[in-house]
């Protein structure tokens, strides 16, 4: 099976992505926007213990 052999103008892909995605959403004031405040670590996962070394005698087989 082939693929069709079509070609769109930039006008017509500006087109079939307004259709796909819409309007985008207005633009941020800058007097809106915050500063980024930096967490702590992520806590669903433990803190990691031990060496490299540890782990890979932890972890190796038999």
């Amino acid at each position: 099976m082939s693929e069709p052999n079509e070609s769109f103008t930039d006008e017509e892909y500006a087109f079939l992505r307004h259709v796909r995605f819409g309007e985008l959403p207005p633009g941020v004031c800058p007097e809106d926007r915050v500063e980024l405040t930096e967490t702590d670590a992520r806590r669903d996962r433990p803190e990691p213990a031990g060496s490299p070394e540890e782990w890979t005698l932890r972890n190796s087989p038999g």
